[in-house]
């Protein structure tokens, strides 16, 4: 069963750090690109990250563009996404998507597969 499972969702204070992690588990994720989205309550599903199947290329929103960074280990078929100086606004849910293909796109469409996703709170 192809499964994605995010961890590492929490509260945070302003301005502080998460990484979160998305592993993947009945299929190896070197042939897959790997996308961020996220969801705040009331409103449309919002692009984050994006990442190609070597790690080589990787796209982000102009919103999180210079706080975020999105890595992968295919060895530990797992994808990152270090999230630094958090804003309130950066509250939502996560998730990551793989897709069939070899670049990075930041269209949730082009997506096959979901996590159930992690709640990322920033408040004080």
């Amino acid at each position: 069963q192809l499964q994605l499972v995010e961890s590492g969702g929490g509260l945070v204070q302003p301005g502080g750090s998460l990484r979160l992690s998305c592993a993947a588990s009945g299929f190896t994720l070197d042939d897959y690109a790997i996308g961020w989205f996220r969801q705040a309550p009331g409103k449309e599903r919002e692009r984050v990250s994006c990442i190609s199947s070597s790690g080589g290329s990787t796209n982000y929103a102009d919103s999180v563009k210079g706080r975020f960074t999105i890595s992968r280990d295919n060895a530990k078929n797992t994808v990152y996404l270090q999230m630094n100086s958090l804003k309130p606004e950066d509250t939502a849910v996560y998730y990551c998507a793989a897709g069939p293909f070899r670049l990075c796109v930041l269209r949730s469409s082009n997506y096959d597969y979901w996590g159930q996703g992690t709640q990322v709170t920033v408040s004080s």
